[in-house]
Protein backbone atom coordinates (compact mmCIF):
# COMPACT_ATOMS: atom_id res chain seq x y z
CA UNK A 1 0.00 0.00 0.00
CA UNK A 2 2.96 2.29 0.66
CA UNK A 3 4.07 2.23 -3.00
CA UNK A 4 0.49 2.98 -4.04
CA UNK A 5 0.56 6.26 -2.14
CA UNK A 6 4.13 7.36 -2.93
CA UNK A 7 3.85 8.19 -6.64
CA UNK A 8 0.53 10.12 -6.43
CA UNK A 9 1.89 12.08 -3.46
CA UNK A 10 5.04 12.97 -5.41
CA UNK A 11 2.86 14.36 -8.17
CA UNK A 12 0.85 16.20 -5.51
CA UNK A 13 4.07 17.83 -4.27
CA UNK A 14 5.10 18.79 -7.81
CA UNK A 15 1.72 20.32 -8.60
CA UNK A 16 1.73 22.19 -5.29
CA UNK A 17 5.21 23.64 -5.85
CA UNK A 18 4.42 24.82 -9.39
CA UNK A 19 3.28 28.49 -9.26
CA UNK A 20 -0.50 28.91 -9.27
CA UNK A 21 -1.99 31.31 -11.81
CA UNK A 22 -3.25 34.61 -10.47
CA UNK A 23 -6.79 36.00 -10.75
CA UNK A 24 -5.88 37.91 -13.92
CA UNK A 25 -4.64 34.86 -15.80
CA UNK A 26 -5.99 34.60 -19.36
CA UNK A 27 -7.83 31.29 -19.17
CA UNK A 28 -9.34 31.80 -22.62
CA UNK A 29 -5.84 31.42 -24.08
CA UNK A 30 -5.66 27.87 -22.70
CA UNK A 31 -9.10 26.79 -23.85
CA UNK A 32 -11.19 27.48 -20.75
CA UNK A 33 -14.51 29.01 -21.91
CA UNK A 34 -16.21 31.77 -19.92
CA UNK A 35 -19.18 29.59 -18.96
CA UNK A 36 -16.83 27.01 -17.41
CA UNK A 37 -14.84 29.33 -15.19
CA UNK A 38 -17.33 28.97 -12.35
CA UNK A 39 -15.71 25.57 -11.78
CA UNK A 40 -12.22 27.00 -11.27
CA UNK A 41 -10.76 26.57 -7.80
CA UNK A 42 -9.48 29.39 -5.61
CA UNK A 43 -6.79 29.44 -2.96
CA UNK A 44 -4.29 26.60 -2.76
CA UNK A 45 -6.54 24.29 -4.80
CA UNK A 46 -6.02 26.60 -7.81
CA UNK A 47 -2.78 24.71 -8.44
CA UNK A 48 -5.06 22.10 -10.05
CA UNK A 49 -7.11 24.41 -12.29
CA UNK A 50 -7.79 23.36 -15.85
CA UNK A 51 -4.92 23.85 -18.32
CA UNK A 52 -2.99 26.09 -15.93
CA UNK A 53 -0.97 23.65 -13.84
CA UNK A 54 2.27 21.68 -13.85
CA UNK A 55 0.74 18.99 -16.09
CA UNK A 56 -0.16 21.59 -18.70
CA UNK A 57 3.37 23.03 -18.58
CA UNK A 58 4.80 19.54 -19.03
CA UNK A 59 2.56 18.87 -22.04
CA UNK A 60 3.55 22.19 -23.65
CA UNK A 61 7.14 20.99 -23.51
CA UNK A 62 6.74 17.24 -24.07
CA UNK A 63 4.06 17.10 -26.78
CA UNK A 64 5.80 19.75 -28.86
CA UNK A 65 8.92 17.58 -29.07
CA UNK A 66 7.10 15.49 -31.68
CA UNK A 67 6.34 16.49 -35.29
CA UNK A 68 2.93 18.18 -35.39
CA UNK A 69 0.86 20.01 -37.99
CA UNK A 70 0.47 22.82 -35.44
CA UNK A 71 2.01 23.48 -32.01
CA UNK A 72 0.27 21.92 -29.01
CA UNK A 73 -1.37 24.62 -26.89
CA UNK A 74 -3.85 22.79 -24.66
CA UNK A 75 -6.21 19.83 -24.47
CA UNK A 76 -9.85 20.85 -24.82
CA UNK A 77 -10.89 18.41 -22.12
CA UNK A 78 -8.10 19.38 -19.76
CA UNK A 79 -6.53 15.91 -19.89
CA UNK A 80 -2.86 15.63 -18.90
CA UNK A 81 -0.08 13.22 -19.83
CA UNK A 82 1.19 13.18 -16.23
CA UNK A 83 -2.14 11.74 -15.11
CA UNK A 84 -0.66 8.32 -15.86
CA UNK A 85 1.23 8.57 -12.53
CA UNK A 86 -1.79 8.57 -10.18
CA UNK A 87 -3.51 6.15 -12.58
CA UNK A 88 -0.71 3.69 -11.85
CA UNK A 89 -1.61 4.12 -8.19
CA UNK A 90 -5.12 2.93 -9.01
CA UNK A 91 -3.69 -0.09 -10.81
CA UNK A 92 -1.47 -0.93 -7.83
CA UNK A 93 -4.47 -0.83 -5.52
CA UNK A 94 -5.93 -3.61 -7.64
CA UNK A 95 -2.65 -5.52 -7.36
CA UNK A 96 -2.79 -5.15 -3.56
CA UNK A 97 -6.37 -6.44 -3.49
CA UNK A 98 -5.38 -9.44 -5.59
CA UNK A 99 -2.41 -10.28 -3.36
CA UNK A 100 -4.53 -10.05 -0.22
CA UNK A 101 -7.12 -12.32 -1.79
CA UNK A 102 -4.52 -14.92 -2.81
CA UNK A 103 -2.82 -14.85 0.57
CA UNK A 104 -6.12 -15.35 2.42
CA UNK A 105 -7.55 -17.97 0.02
CA UNK A 106 -9.93 -19.74 0.40
CA UNK A 107 -11.11 -17.11 2.90
CA UNK A 108 -12.04 -13.53 2.01
CA UNK A 109 -9.89 -10.78 3.63
CA UNK A 110 -12.96 -8.67 4.43
CA UNK A 111 -11.27 -6.83 7.28
CA UNK A 112 -8.41 -5.67 5.04
CA UNK A 113 -10.85 -4.62 2.32
CA UNK A 114 -12.93 -2.55 4.74
CA UNK A 115 -9.94 -1.00 6.50
CA UNK A 116 -8.40 -0.07 3.15
CA UNK A 117 -11.72 1.43 2.04
CA UNK A 118 -12.01 3.54 5.19
CA UNK A 119 -8.39 4.74 5.07
CA UNK A 120 -8.46 5.62 1.36
CA UNK A 121 -11.84 7.37 1.53
CA UNK A 122 -10.74 9.39 4.55
CA UNK A 123 -7.42 10.38 2.97
CA UNK A 124 -9.07 11.45 -0.29
CA UNK A 125 -11.77 13.47 1.44
CA UNK A 126 -9.30 15.18 3.78
CA UNK A 127 -7.15 16.28 0.83
CA UNK A 128 -10.26 17.57 -0.98
CA UNK A 129 -12.04 19.28 1.90
CA UNK A 130 -8.91 21.02 3.17
CA UNK A 131 -8.25 22.42 -0.31
CA UNK A 132 -4.85 20.73 -0.56
CA UNK A 133 -5.80 18.64 -3.58
CA UNK A 134 -9.33 18.63 -5.05
CA UNK A 135 -11.00 15.44 -6.22
CA UNK A 136 -10.99 15.72 -10.03
CA UNK A 137 -11.58 12.53 -11.98
CA UNK A 138 -10.69 13.90 -15.41
CA UNK A 139 -7.04 14.53 -14.55
CA UNK A 140 -6.98 11.72 -11.96
CA UNK A 141 -5.73 13.85 -9.08
CA UNK A 142 -4.03 11.97 -6.22
CA UNK A 143 -7.06 12.65 -4.02
CA UNK A 144 -9.25 11.02 -6.68
CA UNK A 145 -6.91 8.01 -6.74
CA UNK A 146 -7.35 7.59 -3.00
CA UNK A 147 -11.08 8.33 -2.89
CA UNK A 148 -12.04 6.18 -5.88
CA UNK A 149 -9.78 3.40 -4.57
CA UNK A 150 -11.71 3.45 -1.31
CA UNK A 151 -15.00 3.22 -3.17
CA UNK A 152 -13.67 0.26 -5.18
CA UNK A 153 -12.62 -1.56 -2.00
CA UNK A 154 -16.13 -1.02 -0.63
CA UNK A 155 -17.63 -2.55 -3.77
CA UNK A 156 -15.10 -5.40 -3.63
CA UNK A 157 -16.08 -6.14 -0.04
CA UNK A 158 -19.79 -5.99 -0.88
CA UNK A 159 -19.51 -8.24 -3.93
CA UNK A 160 -17.26 -10.68 -2.05
CA UNK A 161 -19.84 -10.91 0.73
CA UNK A 162 -22.76 -11.46 -1.63
CA UNK A 163 -21.08 -13.78 -4.16
CA UNK A 164 -18.40 -15.65 -2.22
CA UNK A 165 -19.74 -15.73 1.32
CA UNK A 166 -23.51 -15.81 0.73
CA UNK A 167 -23.10 -17.81 -2.51
CA UNK A 168 -25.57 -15.63 -4.44
CA UNK A 169 -23.63 -16.06 -7.66
CA UNK A 170 -26.62 -15.60 -9.97
CA UNK A 171 -26.82 -11.95 -8.90
CA UNK A 172 -23.40 -11.38 -10.46
CA UNK A 173 -24.39 -12.67 -13.91
CA UNK A 174 -25.02 -9.20 -15.47
CA UNK A 175 -21.51 -8.18 -14.42
CA UNK A 176 -20.02 -11.48 -15.63
CA UNK A 177 -21.38 -10.77 -19.12
CA UNK A 178 -19.52 -7.46 -19.15
CA UNK A 179 -16.38 -8.69 -17.41
CA UNK A 180 -15.92 -11.67 -19.74
CA UNK A 181 -15.75 -9.25 -22.67
CA UNK A 182 -14.26 -6.13 -21.11
CA UNK A 183 -12.27 -5.24 -24.26
CA UNK A 184 -15.39 -5.55 -26.43
CA UNK A 185 -17.33 -3.50 -23.87
CA UNK A 186 -14.75 -0.73 -24.07
CA UNK A 187 -14.89 -0.57 -27.88
CA UNK A 188 -18.69 -0.80 -27.99
CA UNK A 189 -18.99 2.11 -25.57
CA UNK A 190 -16.75 4.30 -27.73
CA UNK A 191 -17.71 3.18 -31.24
CA UNK A 192 -21.47 2.79 -30.78
CA UNK A 193 -22.27 5.64 -28.41
CA UNK A 194 -23.57 8.16 -30.96
CA UNK A 195 -25.51 5.52 -32.93
CA UNK A 196 -27.19 4.03 -29.85
CA UNK A 197 -28.03 7.36 -28.20
CA UNK A 198 -29.43 8.89 -31.39
CA UNK A 199 -31.50 5.75 -32.03
CA UNK A 200 -32.96 5.92 -28.52
CA UNK A 201 -33.82 9.59 -28.93
CA UNK A 202 -35.47 8.98 -32.33
CA UNK A 203 -37.43 5.88 -31.36
CA UNK A 204 -38.51 6.83 -27.84
CA UNK A 205 -38.61 10.60 -28.16
CA UNK A 206 -37.57 13.22 -25.64
CA UNK A 207 -40.91 12.98 -23.81
CA UNK A 208 -40.09 9.44 -22.72
CA UNK A 209 -36.53 10.38 -21.78
CA UNK A 210 -37.84 13.27 -19.64
CA UNK A 211 -40.39 11.13 -17.83
CA UNK A 212 -38.69 11.87 -14.49
CA UNK A 213 -37.83 15.47 -15.39
CA UNK A 214 -35.23 17.15 -17.58
CA UNK A 215 -32.61 17.08 -14.81
CA UNK A 216 -32.65 13.27 -14.81
CA UNK A 217 -32.77 12.90 -18.62
CA UNK A 218 -29.01 12.16 -18.95
CA UNK A 219 -29.35 9.40 -16.34
CA UNK A 220 -32.32 7.85 -18.13
CA UNK A 221 -30.54 8.01 -21.49
CA UNK A 222 -27.35 6.60 -19.99
CA UNK A 223 -29.22 3.71 -18.37
CA UNK A 224 -30.97 2.82 -21.62
CA UNK A 225 -27.70 3.06 -23.53
CA UNK A 226 -26.00 0.77 -21.03
CA UNK A 227 -28.88 -1.67 -21.46
CA UNK A 228 -28.34 -1.78 -25.22
CA UNK A 229 -24.60 -2.31 -24.74
CA UNK A 230 -25.32 -5.15 -22.31
CA UNK A 231 -27.61 -6.87 -24.82
CA UNK A 232 -24.81 -6.75 -27.39
CA UNK A 233 -22.39 -8.28 -24.90
CA UNK A 234 -24.98 -10.86 -23.83
CA UNK A 235 -25.34 -11.96 -27.45
CA UNK A 236 -21.54 -12.32 -27.67
CA UNK A 237 -21.54 -14.25 -24.38
CA UNK A 238 -24.15 -16.72 -25.65
CA UNK A 239 -22.22 -17.17 -28.89
CA UNK A 240 -18.98 -17.61 -26.91
CA UNK A 241 -17.39 -14.68 -28.72
CA UNK A 242 -14.73 -13.29 -26.41
CA UNK A 243 -12.10 -10.71 -27.39
CA UNK A 244 -8.89 -11.27 -25.44
CA UNK A 245 -5.23 -10.38 -25.64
Amino acid sequence: MDCVCRNPLRLLAGMALYPARGPNFNYAAVGVPDDWRQHLFTGFASHWNKNSNLGQAFDLWFLNLFPRTSPFLFNDGGYLTLSFIPTLGTMLLGVAAGRWSLAASPNIPMRKFLLAAAALLAAGLVLHLTGICPIVKRIWTPSWTLFSGGVCFLFLAAFSWVVDIKKQRDLAFPLVVIGMNSIAAHFIAHLCENLVESSIRINLGMRALNIFGTAVEPTVLGSLTLGVYWLMLWWMYRKKLFIRI
